[in-house]
């Protein structure tokens, strides 16, 4: 009798385990975004390509307002190489290689090279705060809805899409940077080269 009385209390949490697990997978797919397919349009009719956040694709387009009130669409940039730096306030990794990528933006501005920061979902006064400490001179945009981090599947920060002047994703880093690697990154998209 002892022995078929457990053998329930088994099932029965291995059952809470598997529904629990299950509604974790719902959730986490609902909130990065990766049940927004339809968000993502499948294909580019004139270059026959894919639109995705992944190498080899072209990336997704995007408006977003920049902290100097611009409204800067991803799209006007095609004809630059151009650098998205999906970021955080909060993160200490973001801030540990942004003056790496400013460095960077200043060294190769006058030959075409766009920084498009993308922050997430902040109040826009800790935003602005941040640009000013870290002496930041590239676009810094505002994300209301992280809807730009759910359309670029984002889960980690920093994440970075190096596209080329053809508006292809080369590059995408997870994680902060080292300098070697932003400069391999960015010869990988014709900066620096």
């Amino acid at each position: 009798m002892f022995e078929s009385k457990r053998r329930i209390t088994l099932n029965w949490k291995t059952l809470v385990a598997i529904v629990a697990l299950g509604a974790l997978s719902f959730t986490l797919a609902d909130v990065s975004g990766l049940g927004d397919r339809e968000t993502i349009p499948q294909a580019d009719p004139l270059l026959g390509l894919e639109v995705a956040p992944v190498e080899g694709s072209i990336a997704p387009d995007f408006k977003l307002r920049s902290l100097d009130g611009e409204e800067v669409r991803l799209s006007d940039y095609r004809g630059h190489p151009v650098l998205i730096n999906l970021w955080a306030t909060w993160c200490g990794p973001c801030r540990l290689e942004m003056p790496a990528i400013q460095d960077r933006f200043k060294l190769y501005e006058a030959g075409g090279f766009v920084v498009l920061a993308v922050n997430f979902d902040e109040p826009e006064g800790a935003v602005r705060d941040f640009r000013d400490e870290l002496g930041l001179t590239f676009q810094i945009l505002l994300d209301p809805g992280a809807n730009v981090q759910k359309l670029y599947r984002n889960r980690n920060y920093p994440t970075s899409f190096f596209v080329d002047e053809a508006g292809i994703i080369q590059i995408h880093h997870i994680g902060v940077m080292t300098e070697g690697q932003l400069d391999e990154n960015l010869a990988e998209i014709g900066v620096g080269e």
